[in-house]
């Protein structure tokens, strides 16, 4: 056992602060990784808060991870030390399920999540990545492409996937048609995915301002959702909607732009059940899913697509001391279009 620097929270009330924590001494098929970046995600703010329950304090969040290998156990045969990794949301599964053999982690009964998750190998719950370093089982480790800026690579391990993993599930190719319903954190991703995987995309956003931005990023179309005409000129024309909007909407105004046989996935987290009136699906044999990260061969191969397509997410980077200035602006929607933490600030 060894000691590192971290931020976090004492209470549901308190900032985020300086603190030190103990981490495991890597065993055989461990690996130690020096924290370089790490992505501020919003579910962070909603576990520090305790707004979904079941928080366990002291809390250091944190699963957007990107770094440098420092050391290796004996039986480690991925990765050496100087290596970039990254890891994400999850840090260790059964291994024995029928969803780790079919390489979907993410569904696994028993998971541990990166933070806030019971330690199989220490006392307590683990630490995420507002810390000077990790030890993560070699399974859940990833290798980040050389060629990507690394503050912009660490969103990539929640959001990147969030959006990657539907988008490739539902088919998303070349000559599809494909809607992005918001342009945060997740959907400036999905808009990124989509235009390399050759869609031609659409963004929803209730912002008339963002129409630039959205062209930007790769959109071929921009709609204002509030115009009624606007989106009448897109109704039953669309092969795949991925929403990531995680206020209250209007799912069926989008249902009903979905071509026959067409899907919308929500990756986002309204606070409210959203009410679906059973014509917008039945009239098309359209479907309405789900979707959470994935797994970490697909995390692989979006870490792999990012590199080859030059795909990062759009980052502002802030010194570890600012995280709880960075929350409250989260809060207010104040960032294009995530926060990376440059975790060099947490030795000053």
């Amino acid at each position: 056992m060894y000691k590192t620097k971290a931020y976090s929270a004492a209470s549901a009330t308190s900032p985020l602060a300086s603190d030190t924590i103990a981490r495991r001494d890597p065993t055989e098929h461990d690996v130690q990784i020096e924290i370089l970046f790490c992505g501020v995600c919003h579910s962070d703010l909603h576990m520090v808060r305790g707004e979904w329950g079941g928080t366990v304090y002291p809390i250091v969040p944190g699963h957007e991870i990107v770094g440098r290998v420092t050391k290796v156990g004996s039986a480690v045969t991925k990765f050496k030390s100087d290596d970039l990794v990254g890891v994400g949301c999850m840090v260790d599964s059964d291994g024995t399920c029928r969803h780790c053999k079919d390489g979907l982690e993410q569904f696994c009964p028993n998971l541990t999540l990166t933070y806030n998750s019971p330690d199989k190998h220490m006392e307590g719950v683990t630490y995420g990545g507002y810390s000077d370093s990790i030890v993560v089982d070699e399974r859940f480790v990833l290798r980040i492409p050389n060629n990507l800026d690394l503050a912009g690579v660490a969103p990539l391990l929640c959001a990147g996937i969030t959006t990657y993993s539907p988008l490739r599930h539902w088919g998303v190719t070349e000559g599809k048609k494909v809607g992005v319903v918001g342009l945060g954190g997740l959907g400036h991703m999905g808009v990124k995915i989509a235009h390399a995987l050759g869609a031609h995309v659409v963004v929803f956003t209730t912002s008339p301002g963002k129409t630039e931005d959205a062209l930007r990023l790769g959109a071929d179309e921009v709609v204002v959702s509030r115009n009624a005409d606007e989106m009448q000129k897109h109704t039953g024309s669309f092969d795949f909607i991925l929403d990531t909007v995680s206020a209250d909407h209007d799912i069926n105004a989008y249902l009903n732009l979905l071509a026959r046989d067409g899907n919308i996935t929500l990756v986002g987290a309204p606070p409210k059940p959203l009410e679906v009136a059973a014509f917008s699906l039945i009239m098309g044999r359209r479907s309405f899913s789900g979707s959470n990260i994935g797994g970490i061969a697909e995390t692989q191969e979006m870490l792999d697509f990012c590199g080859e397509h030059n795909i990062t997410a759009d980052v502002e980077v802030i010194p570890i001391q600012k995280v709880n200035e960075a929350y409250e602006r989260l809060l207010k929607s104040d960032v294009k279009y995530r926060f990376s933490i440059d975790m060099a600030s947490l030795k000053d």
